[in-house]
Formats: structure tokens, sequence, C-alpha cells
């Protein structure tokens, strides 16, 4: 069997409603399971503790197979993170998480159907997760048409919460506009004034595109060129060549396998030494770095995460989270990648579902709405449950903001260059919810 089918095999079987034999537990490697199948059901010992209290049903969509597996993998440890460690602190109104997964395969019309299924078959309370744009804006209507939640944990995509925003629908992190707002000015006055955007040509590298090019325009500078590649091209060699011209600075768009690629890539054809080389933080991920060796040096980016404990990072409870997620993506990947901002971005998205829960007293579906306007304004704290940083989801959009981390990259490590606090970061809404 091939990787991808074992992977495919694993998400329809093995994922769903946590049905794990034994046998088939063994098959898939003591490592594989213990990172991503330890939380599907309450684990025994849990389960007299909560005697007969009724699971929440919590679905979560997660590419776990094709082009973005191996982000939509550690974007299920950090669900499964913080799955555990609800159930062991004594679940949700005294009732503990059920986690159904389903591997949307990297399609939007997989995805679409595998929400479907969530929704109608297995009748989850509420979902958290997503990790594709394109994917997202796939499935976002299902969760509409059928009235439950969506607490969205990694896509990016400007549009999920302005023209297509949605009453169910909720970011609790940055965006392409809050990213460009604190990152613009800091491009503008350090790097230069003139910008080359390459980026994936899909909706969230096209979004984050026009946030750039508005708010660099805005700091007085100005993108004088873009070069669109499609996701998950392995050669881009035919596009990047074609980038020339007396410009300062080439700005990347770019994630997962395709941050490897136009970061090796942009080097070997020297355009990284020839322009300022910077972009989104996605591009440096630390999963990216071992790929991308010596030739990532310099790059300058943004991300509402870093896997460093450094200044306002330095905390007991972002220790505490790198630890676990350390042991759990070295359960993953032996090379024991550091925890990426969809660890993280995950683990936090499920715990402001617990929080609004909380908040409103939630039972099931027919909470729905209390649970939207729990969720609304919801003031997230900094400690154990979001390491991050303190955290608001805006009311009129749904959307998150939160502090951003402007970074370089010396001697294959990251280097904080200045903390952009989150009230620097807001961007006006543009949001005008359905009437449900």
């Amino acid at each position: 069997m091939t990787d991808e089918a074992k992977t495919q095999d694993w998400s329809e079987a093995f994922w769903y409603r946590g049905k794990v034999t034994r046998r088939r537990l063994i098959g898939y490697g003591s490592a594989a399971a213990g990172a991503l199948g330890a939380s599907m059901l309450v684990p025994a010992p849990w389960q007299a503790a909560f005697g007969q209290a009724k699971p929440y049903k919590i679905g979560t969509l997660q590419p776990l197979s094709g082009a973005a597996a191996a982000g939509g993998k550690t974007a299920l440890v950090g669900t499964q993170m913080a799955v555990d460690r609800i159930n062991k602190s004594g679940g949700i109104n005294g009732r503990p998480i059920e986690l159904v997964v389903a591997d949307y395969e990297s399609k939007p019309d997989v995805g679409r159907r595998k929400a479907e299924k969530l929704l109608v078959e297995d009748k989850i309370d509420v979902h958290e997760g997503g990790f594709l744009s394109n994917v997202c804006l796939a499935c976002a209507p299902v969760f509409d048409e059928n009235k439950v939640v969506n607490m969205i944990g990694v896509c990016l995509d400007t549009t999920l919460t302005t023209s297509k925003c949605s009453r169910y629908t909720f970011r609790p992190f940055d965006y392409a506009p809050a990213q460009a707002v604190a990152f613009a000015p800091y491009l503008v006055k350090n790097l230069g004034k003139t910008w080359h955007i390459a980026y994936a040509d899909y909706a969230w590298g096209q979004s984050t595109r026009d946030a750039y090019i508005q708010q660099i325009k805005k700091a007085g500078g100005e993108v004088v060129g873009s070069t669109g590649i499609p996701l998950g091209t392995a050669d881009m060699t035919p596009f990047l060549s074609k980038i020339t011209g007396n410009f300062d600075g080439l700005f990347g768009i770019f994630f997962g396998k395709d941050g490897v690629t136009v970061g090796n890539q942009a080097f070997d054809l020297g355009l990284t030494k020839k322009y300022k080389w910077a972009g989104d933080g996605a591009i440096a991920e630390s999963t990216n770095l071992p790929a991308l060796g010596n030739k990532i040096e310099g790059f300058v980016g943004i991300n509402r995460y870093l896997p460093v404990l450094d200044g306002v990072l330095n905390t007991p409870a972002h220790k505490k989270f790198m630890d676990e997620a350390d042991v759990r993506l070295k359960q993953i990947d032996p090379s024991g990648p550091l925890p990426d901002r969809y660890v993280q971005s995950n683990y936090e998205a499920m715990n402001a579902l617990k929080l609004g829960m909380e908040k409103s007293g939630f039972r099931g579906r027919e909470d729905t709405m209390k649970l939207i306007e729990a969720l609304e304004g919801l003031e997230m704290k900094e400690g154990d449950d979001f390491p991050q940083g303190d955290k608001v989801l805006r009311k009129e959009d749904h959307q998150a903001f939160i502090r951003e981390f402007l970074f370089d990259m010396k001697d294959g490590k990251f280097h904080i260059l200045e903390v952009v606090p989150k009230e620097k970061t807001i961007f006006p809404p543009d949001c005008k919810f359905v009437a449900t």
C-alpha cells in the first residue's frame, strides 16, 4: 500500500468516530497512533470520571493527505492537544469531548462532502478546523445551512471574515489585512520602497497579495509587479526567472511545500541575493527549515507565532505548550520539528470554543445562537489556553486581532526584530451578516 493510500485508509476507517481496535492501532505504528489517535474517544481511565455524561461531538476537517498533508497533520496535533487537556481537566460543563476527524484530501469538493457527512450523519455539535482557504470557502455554506458554529483553525483568506462573512464562522487568529498593517511600514522603512510580490495563486495568496499592495502603498511604497504561481508547482523556475527589473524587494506569499520550493529556487536563481527577501512567515515555518537549510538565511518575515522562548514568548505557559508539542511532533516526524503556527492556532481555536461553550452553557445545536453570542467579543487572556498572547474576537465580523512577530533568519534560527501589539494590527470591519 502506498503512503497516500495508507493515509486515506487512516482518515476513513481509523479516524472516524475513533473506532480504533488494538490491531488497527498497532498496524499504523505506535508513534503515529500515539501522536494522532490518542483522543478519538474518551480514554478508559476518564470514562469512570465522566460517568454517563453525554460527550460533545466536535468535528474537525483537516487535510491529512494530498498537497497540504504536512500542515494538516501538525494542525491536528494542536487540536488534539487541546482536546486531551480539556478532557483531563473535567471536560466542558462536565461533559467530555469526542473528536470526529475527517480528511478532506486537500480538495474543496471532498471537503464539502466530508463537512456534510460530519453535520448530517455524524451530527457534530460544533466544528473546529479547516486549513486550505479554498476548502474553508467551499465548506462555510454547509455550516450555515445546518446552523452549526464553525471555528476556523488555519484558513487565512480575507473574505472569510469580510465579503463572505457568516454569523456561524469565527476566526480566532489574524488575517491578511492585519498582517499587512503590521508589516508594511517596516518593509518600506527598513528594506525598500519598491516591491514585487510572488504568491500562491489561489484564494489565500490572492487576498494576501491585495492586502499588501494596499498597505505598502499606504506606507509610502509601491508594488511594481506580481507573479502568481499555481498551488503545488514543483518547478517554479519558469515563473521566477521572469521576475526582473529595478525594484528593492521580493515579497513571497507561500506555505508548506511551496514555501520550501520558492525559498530554494529563488535562492538558486540569485533572486534573494539581488533583492531584499521577505514574505509571509509560512515560508519559513519551523517544519520547512530542514529542507531550506542555509538558503533561507536573511529572510525577513511576519508570523503570529514563533517557536522560541525569547522576549514576550519566554513564559511558563508557552514553555509548557512547546514541551508537549515537541513530544507529539517527534512521534509524527522523528527529526523533531518545532511547533508551527498550525499547532498553535488549532490549539487556541479549540480553547476559544471551550470558553464560549462554558460561558453560554451550551448543551448542543439547540444552543447555537447562545454560543454565537458568547463568542462575539470574546476576550482571551494569555496563559495555558492561549500561550501566543491576549486576543479578542471582534463582534462585528468574528475576526480576532493578536500581536504579530517580525523576524529574520540567522544561522537557521528565528530572531525577533519587533513585536507589534494587537492594537496596531486592527483593520476596519467589512462584514454584513445575512439574517438567519
